[in-house]
């Protein structure tokens, strides 16, 4: 269960206590998920409880002792314990978390991360003409869409992303290579132009994160060949690969706050700039789905941008997105040799559900890198 989805549950709870009279308040629209804090236990807590005591005209405590029985009793969820002056500790079943979240992946494809938290805004960069801003540039405006919001890339002065320059034309790299030698460093730190980019190595992170997807794509044929396909179910030993994969939203959602000096509206985008070949790449589409990433709606405040904020600058979001995909990569490769029988075993339930985390880590690791502009290919 994902914390959006239990953020749900805990309205749902609230709905239920009001329709049986136990409560006499509005149901609010949201509930703040998060990590329990210090005294907490469980996996989630939520302050809902606090939040509905005024008008509910009781002690907080009596209102987490009225929902408490409500969310024992939803599915998922295996435990419910109140702490401090009213905060309810939630405690859910792992296993099946880790069902919903690899479901959830499988249904929502390359868009898995997507959300409409920037809907309506507008983000204004403006670059030098160098072809480093350039690539940095474009993938703010795939990332930020993948928020739903819009980015205006323009030329001039003042200038609010200006990222350490290339020491030398990364073109001949090739695309994707040049791309990812470009985007991978922090934007303070000078990007390193080498040959080393293109070996054919784990020692390369491109071909690292390549050949992990690669790698789980061939598991999906291989397992076709034996004639099984990917179902979810439980999976044991998986924990560091799965924690990888639920934070992938919160990567995304990273770029929701504003580049310093931006300019946020509802005016309509305008045309991007294609100052280089290697961006000449259409923007990652942007989506409309129901789940907000957890950064967003687990408690933390609300990241969205005003036109008159300045906030700390994205600008690093390009960067940390291929340091989580490495991650992701890392966490991947040493769980496939698991994932297809051996020898005489028969594919069983488990090797279905291991199979489906493994194109569950494939398909993030193909929407990571289209979001940077970087080719995923099936076979290496």
């Amino acid at each position: 269960m994902t914390p959006v989805e239990l953020s749900r549950t805990v309205l749902r709870a609230v709905r239920s206590a009001v329709d049986e009279g136990e409560l006499s308040v509005t149901v609010p629209e949201r509930a703040v998920v998060t990590t329990p804090g210090p005294g907490g236990c469980g996996d989630y807590a939520t302050n809902i409880a606090l939040q509905l005591a005024r008008p509910a005209g009781q002690p907080p405590r009596r209102v987490a002792e009225v929902l408490r029985p409500y969310l024992t009793r939803s599915a998922g969820v295996t435990g419910v314990d109140i702490t401090g002056p009213g905060f309810l500790n939630i405690s859910l079943d792992q296993g099946a978390a880790s069902v919903t979240l690899v479901r959830r992946i499988l249904r929502e494809g390359l868009r898995y991360g997507h959300s409409d938290a920037l809907a309506g805004q507008v983000v204004t960069l403006r670059i030098p003409y160098d072809v480093r801003a350039e690539v940095v540039a474009d993938a703010l405006v795939r990332i930020i869409g993948s928020q739903g919001g819009r980015v205006e890339v323009e030329h001039g002065d003042p200038v609010n992303l200006r990222p350490v320059p290339a020491p030398e034309d990364p073109v001949p790299l090739g695309l994707d290579a040049a791309r990812w030698a470009l985007l991978h460093p922090a934007p303070h730190d000078r990007p390193r132009i080498t040959a080393d980019h293109l070996v054919q190595r784990e020692s390369n992170p491109l071909f690292r994160v390549r050949y992990a997807h690669a790698r789980t794509r061939a598991a999906v044929r291989n397992a076709a060949d034996l004639g099984f396909t990917p179902e979810p179910g439980p999976v044991g030993d998986a924990d560091a690969l799965l924690v990888v994969l639920a934070d992938h939203p919160r990567i995304l959602g990273a770029a929701t706050i504003a580049p310093r000096g931006s300019v946020l509206g509802d005016a309509a985008t305008a045309p991007v700039s294609r100052g280089s070949a290697l961006t000449d790449v259409a923007p990652a589409p942007q989506t409309d789905t129901a789940d907000v990433p957890a950064t967003l709606q687990a408690g933390t405040p609300d990241a969205t941008p005003t036109s008159h904020a300045t906030p700390p600058t994205p600008s690093d979001a390009p960067s940390r997105l291929t340091r989580h995909l490495l991650t992701l990569a890392d966490a991947t490769l040493p769980f496939l040799p698991t994932v297809l029988p051996r020898g005489d075993e028969k594919p069983s339930a488990a090797h279905r559900a291991r199979l489906a985390l493994a194109e569950a880590a494939g398909t993030v690791l193909a929407g990571g890198l289209s979001l940077l502009g970087i080719d995923a290919p099936d076979h290496l």
